[in-house]
């Protein structure tokens, strides 16, 4: 992946509940689990330090009660950390006033949850101009600017339906359209497809990519589903009793786990959908190729095109040179699980 700007970090974040979890980090102490579990604290984030690019999506993944969420919502402070420092553009959140944060919120910052929340007796447009009409936006542009999301999100045509009218892909849409309303710098989402039925959150997860690739959000992505976490995530954190255990592309994950929690996450995962050209081209240019494939490009995606060819097909890097060829036996070898070089 190439090389983006830090947008937001974490710095040894903290998050502990109990009667004084001050003085458990007093003189800056890393308590391990079992000192936390025994002075009756809940240790929900232990230090956690992260780097999420500019208009990367970094997806947060984990086990019920592993600290994804609580995660979450110290990155935008609406839990408070019980230390750490949290940068956004290099600014330290935690230094930021009440009332300062509270205005990034409603500037910067997106949110969309598992549950929809819309509010009932308003129309879509309504529910998709209020976080605007919250800001003190005038009718006009706040609805001109409601209009343009709801597009953005497929739903031109229904804005003057009630949510009570919609489906639950539908009622989610109006979800990310209201959070894109604000024109977020940052993006957060905390399981927002996990209460739709599969054929529904594949659809959400293809519109949410085709939104992203117009927009290119910074984007936190929570999920417990680790399929849509390799369809949607540049990158992916994987947390356990409230520690980041490895952050990693998909395909790292899956090739060269951290541990035995992280290869219990990936073990049933084929590898051809993480598995990249770039990863099993053989280095160099070929005599003679078919055509070109990004590097980037997962083997399931392609695996038919270079079974069906004689020839190899270049692969390619982003500014599309010739960084190598791959044909079909590289290939074959992903699709039987043999051993990768």
């Amino acid at each position: 992946m190439q090389h983006r700007p830090v947008k937001l970090a974490c710095r040894g974040v903290w998050k502990i509940y109990g009667p004084d979890p001050a003085r458990l980090l007093a003189g800056g102490a890393r308590p391990d689990l079992a000192t936390i579990r025994a002075s009756h604290h809940v240790g929900a984030v232990r230090d956690a330090t992260l780097d999420v690019g500019e208009g990367e999506i970094f997806v947060i993944m984990g086990l019920s009660g592993s600290g994804k969420s609580t995660l979450v919502r110290c990155l935008s402070r609406l839990v408070e950390p019980t230390a750490g420092e949290i940068l956004f553009d290099g600014r330290d959140l935690l230094k930021a006033s009440r009332a300062e944060m509270i205005a990034i919120r409603r500037h910067k910052m997106g949110m969309v949850f598992q549950h929809f929340a819309l509010l009932p007796h308003l129309t879509v447009l309504e529910n998709v101009a209020f976080p605007l009409e919250v800001q003190g936006v005038a009718r006009p542009t706040r609805e001109a600017r409601a209009r343009e999301v709801i597009a953005l999100v497929g739903l031109e045509g229904r804005e003057g339906h009630y949510p009570r009218q919609l489906s639950g892909g539908q009622q989610q849409r109006v979800g990310i359209a209201r959070s894109l309303a604000v024109e977020p710098e940052l993006w957060f989402l905390d399981e927002p497809f996990s209460a739709l039925d599969p054929l529904i959150r594949r659809e959400m997860q293809d519109e949410f990519l085709r939104v992203q690739r117009l927009l290119k959000k910074t984007i936190v992505f929570i999920t417990h589903d680790f399929d849509e976490a390799i369809r949607l995530a540049d990158r992916i954190a994987i947390m356990k009793d409230g520690a980041l255990i490895q952050i990693a592309t998909p395909e790292e994950l899956v090739l060269s786990p951290a541990d035995d929690y992280v290869a219990d996450f990936t073990r049933h995962v084929a590898r051809a959908k993480v598995v990249t050209l770039g990863r099993i081209m053989t280095p160099g240019p070929a005599a003679e190729v078919a055509g070109a494939l990004p590097a980037h490009a997962r083997v399931e995606a392609v695996a038919d095109r270079i079974e069906g060819s004689p020839l190899p097909h270049a692969v390619i890097d982003e500014a599309g040179r010739v960084i190598g060829h791959v044909g079909a036996r590289a290939v074959i070898d992903v699709l039987i699980g043999r051993r990768i070089g």
